[in-house]
């Protein structure tokens, strides 16, 4: 069964300082695609980036400088660096099976 878990509750945190967001997976998946999403009031979730044993590529608009995640064994941590007042927002991970994608 695949299943993706985030820890409940707000991260309070100041301007220029590290927020770190965990994310935790299941999959019978052998090469599974992580995906971080931002959610910010009265918008759309935002793509910032996805991560695979392969891939790890960010919207252009999350730069890998201060947006970055590593794909561990069951775990994906969202990194944000240098905080600002703007990236107060909600953040979804979210979990796609590798057969889901089209072959191009």
């Amino acid at each position: 069964e695949d299943k993706v878990t985030q820890p409940p509750g707000d991260v309070i945190l100041t301007q220029g300082q590290t927020a770190t967001l965990n994310c935790t997976f299941t999959t019978t998946d052998s090469n599974p695609y992580l995906f971080w999403y931002k959610l910010e009031v009265n918008s759309y979730p935002k793509f910032i980036l996805r991560r695979s044993r392969y891939v790890a590529d960010n919207s252009p608009e999350f730069v890998k400088d201060r947006f970055d995640a590593e794909l561990k064994d069951s775990s994906v941590p969202l990194m944000i660096q240098d905080l600002h007042v703007c990236d107060s927002a909600v953040y979804y991970c979210a979990l796609r099976p590798t057969s889901e994608f089209p072959t191009v």
